[in-house]
């Protein structure tokens, strides 16, 4: 059975690493625009909580510049990863989804310093499940 679906795909042009990537894109384009949207639309709110949750660490005071960039960094990486996952269906190629995935990983690494710099280890620790996805995501996009 597993050759029957893996011929059925190859004569229709889809190859395994194909699907992976498209299952990779789509989780982190709803990762990454749900994050990022969320603090577009509730700007206050989270500027609010990240100035308490930094309020001991020496990212005090760093929150307004902060937040924008990681927003930016967000919405960037889900908006790429959503049209790379529409190009992947097109057979447009893979480069624009790794972009998105890169993106995304880095997004990750700032919002895992940001929860150590602040002693957060439960919201640290709560991320490195995130990273392992983008970074397996990084790993099949690569791949010929």
């Amino acid at each position: 059975m597993n050759n029957d679906i893996l011929t059925f795909l190859a004569d229709h042009g889809t190859r395994p690493t194909t699907i992976l990537q498209l299952a990779f894109g789509a989780m982190a384009a709803i990762l990454f625009l749900q994050s990022g949207l969320d603090k577009v639309f509730n700007w206050k709110g989270e500027k609010d909580f990240l100035a308490g949750h930094f309020q001991k660490s020496i990212l005090k005071g760093s929150v307004p510049l902060l937040l924008p960039v990681i927003t930016l960094m967000e919405v960037t990486a889900g908006s790429l990863s959503a049209i790379g996952h529409i190009l992947l269906h097109l057979g447009r190629g893979s480069g624009v989804g790794l972009l998105g995935m890169l993106l995304g990983t880095v997004s990750l690494i700032m919002l895992f310093f940001g929860q150590r710099v602040a002693k957060d280890y439960a919201g640290a620790a709560a991320l490195v499940p995130y990273f392992l996805m983008c970074a397996a995501g990084v790993h099949v996009f690569t791949l010929a």
